[in-house]
């Protein structure tokens, strides 16, 4: 019978642009004002990144720390998987200019698009790829340049969105198993509310459609408001329940920092309490992908997260994608 492989997390590592966005500096932007941003989502600022950086500049920085932090080598590296909406370009992957750009030519590279959702998503993917006994270790990465998909007329969706990028490095371990439990949904019926509506085969690019800018991301607020809450909530009590754990045994639940209503929200309807939340969404809006890991980071950094602590993350995204996983943090 073949040994049972486990999944031990080395590390994380995040990065986010010099590049600071307040509330203010979008007042001369756009009709809108700090007291109106800050009571209706949390956010006073966000980071921008530079006119000559890109998604995988942003992604390179953050597995940079990550792989120094793990104490090994671009080439002990066999697989790499980059979630994101807001790629370099359309073809290739993200991942493919991350690769080369660690040199980092013993590894396997693609993308994960589940949004918001998509770190976890990739944790999930992670999990499944060591587990088959197929990679032996895996940098994941979670980026964001959203920015540069914004629509900056916009109030409704300019005010909430950042760039940003967090990593973990998982590998395989015959004594340890880190990714205690993950859950994943998908609903595509509700694949209107939250999207980019042009550059795809569907509605090609053409000049209409960029005088439109059909090329931002346009999002219906109120229906993703309700069906997050819903679904992310959801989401902690499923991922749990997965392997018979209560929310006693978490030590810091990290949910997608969209907006400051929708985490408070999902807190009061899974019954967590206020203290066991981490929140970072007033620094830097929602960045996708990149939230939940940058956050994870950050939190461990700030000594939140200790060794042997129990960590759940969760999120929700277009598609409508969404999910929980249950980590171990012994790094």
């Amino acid at each position: 019978m073949n040994k049972k492989v486990g999944v031990k997390i080395l590390s994380t590592g995040s990065f986010v642009p010099k590049k600071v966005l307040t509330n203010f500096d979008l007042e001369k932007m756009v009709e809108t004002s700090d007291e109106w941003i800050s009571e209706r989502t949390g956010i006073k600022e966000r980071r921008i990144l530079d006119k000559n950086q890109t998604t995988s500049d942003l992604a390179y920085n953050a597995a940079i720390k990550a792989i120094d932090r793990a104490n090994i080598t671009v080439d002990d590296i066999d697989m790499i998987i980059v979630a994101t909406i807001s790629p370099d370009v359309p073809m290739p992957s993200t991942a493919c200019y991350l690769q080369k750009k660690l040199k980092a030519y013993n590894a396997v590279a693609f993308d994960i698009s589940a949004a918001c959702s998509g770190f976890i998503y990739g944790v999930t993917t992670a999990k499944a790829f060591i587990e088959s006994g197929m990679y032996k270790r895996v940098l994941l990465v979670g980026v964001e340049a959203l920015s540069r998909i914004i629509d900056w007329t916009d109030r409704n969706t300019c005010v909430l969105f950042g760039d940003g990028a967090g990593a973990m490095i998982f590998e395989a371990s015959d004594t340890e198993n880190d990714i205690i439990s993950t859950y994943l949904g998908t609903n595509g019926d509700h694949t209107e509310i939250l999207n980019i509506p042009a550059g795809g085969a569907n509605n090609p690019t053409s000049e209409e459609t960029v005088k439109q800018k059909l090329h931002c991301l346009k999002m219906i607020g109120k229906e993703v408001f309700k069906i997050s809450v819903l679904k992310m909530s959801l989401s902690v009590t499923k991922a749990q329940e997965l392997v018979g754990l209560t929310d006693k045994d978490i030590d810091l639940y990290i949910p997608h920092q969209a907006n400051l209503r929708i985490i408070e929200a999902v807190a009061k309807k899974a019954g967590i309490a206020r203290e066991k939340v981490y929140i970072n969404v007033h620094k830097y809006g929602n960045m996708s992908a990149a939230t939940t890991i940058v956050a994870l980071d950050e939190a461990y950094q700030e000594g939140r997260v200790k060794k042997g602590n129990l960590v759940e993350l969760v999120a929700f995204g277009a598609g409508l994608t969404w999910g929980a996983c249950i980590l171990k943090i012994n790094f």
